[in-house]
């Protein structure tokens, strides 16, 4: 396609509408392209974009989305807003080509279910004052496109034990590098704030670092890096799993471990802080669990077991330097007396609107 993307596109752009798909059991990601005036250099230049069939126009400028076809809408009642929220610049198409991340609203105006950020926008601007800074740890899992056989695992069978595949080196313990060099750059060019990556313990797994953001910025870059990856992936031919226990057995699972620190943390003194927040987090486990995976902790059932690196999902728990703990005080932090904290807990396919969202509803005491 080298020879075609190319091409002169005059003062037209492409734009990218991305949006978040609620598919019943799993949350995922959908887009599409529309041609804009060029270039585009603020959010509030993106249009509302709304899209039926037989109708590609109305007075607005809008266009319809087929809520249908997402399983997002009935057929009867099947248009839908993509409501722009934040513009990237494009690591595929290049130029001044853009990827815009969505909010997805229903034909009578209303947040659509699938829409957390609505909900957390609001949290965040209520907490302005507190400054809250969030850094999220995305695991991820690359398969081959069978979506079955993890990359680089044997057909019908398993590698080596877990302990030689951690931040590794060398094809014999390594499987997907390309894939994830790719994504960290195509991240850095598209503004999204990665701040690192690194081989996991179960072979073909991976994460990477995303933060720090403030307030509703940490939903919005994490979910376009998630965009990202996998189109990233598109381009092997791999598949991406988010699954938070891919493999059962002796295999660890996949978490999106979130950081998190206030201003109060963050200034001298700051421990009181983090330890009054952690013991309002010890007493709603069950509402933050149930905002923790798309399944209402159903998924992070099979992961949150008390081993792998894991606490017990019944269970809160923290310590400093604690891997097995609920949440985690960095033992550099301790030393400080200051800084931040990790909630462990998060599965790798939570939405990240409805964990920053509940987290700060709890240690603001705003339900």
């Amino acid at each position: 396609m080298g020879s075609f993307m190319d091409l002169d596109q005059g003062d037209k752009i492409q734009a990218y509408y991305i949006w978040i798909d609620e598919n019943r059991q799993h949350l995922s990601l959908r887009g599409k392209t529309r041609t804009l005036d060029g270039p585009i250099t603020s959010l509030d230049q993106v249009p509302v974009w709304t899209y039926a069939e037989n109708r590609p126009y109305n007075e607005s400028n809008r266009r319809n989305m087929n809520g249908s076809g997402t399983d997002q809408q009935e057929g009867m009642n099947s248009d839908e807003c993509l409501r722009p929220v934040a513009i990237f610049r494009d690591p595929f198409r290049r130029g001044d080509n853009i990827l815009v991340m969505c909010e997805c609203y229903t034909f009578d105006d209303k947040p659509h279910p699938s829409n957390k950020r609505s909900e957390c926008l609001s949290v965040m601007e209520k907490v302005a004052a507190e400054h809250p800074w969030f850094g999220i740890e995305q695991e991820y899992t690359l398969y081959e496109t069978d979506a079955v056989t993890p990359l680089g695992w044997p057909k019908n069978g398993f590698p080596g034990p877990q302990g030689p595949y951690y931040c590794a080196v060398g094809a014999q313990n390594v499987y997907g590098r390309k894939v994830v060099e790719a994504h960290y750059r195509a991240c850095m060019y598209a503004g999204v704030k990665i701040a690192g990556s690194n081989a996991e313990v179960m072979p073909s797994q991976w994460e990477y670092q995303v933060g720090p953001c403030e307030g509703i910025d940490m939903g919005d870059h994490l979910w376009v890096s998630r965009w990202i990856l996998c189109r990233v992936a598109e381009e092997f031919g791999v598949v991406v799993s988010f699954d938070p226990k891919p493999k059962s057995g002796e295999w660890n699972g996949a978490g999106c471990h979130t950081n998190i620190s206030t201003l109060k943390m963050r200034q001298d003194g700051g421990m009181a802080h983090m330890v009054t927040a952690i013991e309002k987090m010890s007493h709603k486990q069950r509402e933050h669990i149930e905002e923790y995976d798309p399944k209402k902790g159903e998924d992070n059932s099979r992961r949150l077991t008390g081993r792998h690196e894991t606490a017990s999902i019944d269970k809160f728990s923290y310590g400093v330097a604690h891997r097995g703990a609920s949440i985690r005080i960095p033992r550099q932090c301790d030393k400080d007396g200051k800084g931040y904290f990790e909630d462990r807990r998060p599965a790798s396919n939570c939405d990240p609107y409805s964990v920053t969202s509940r987290i700060m509803r709890t240690i603001c005491d705003l339900d």
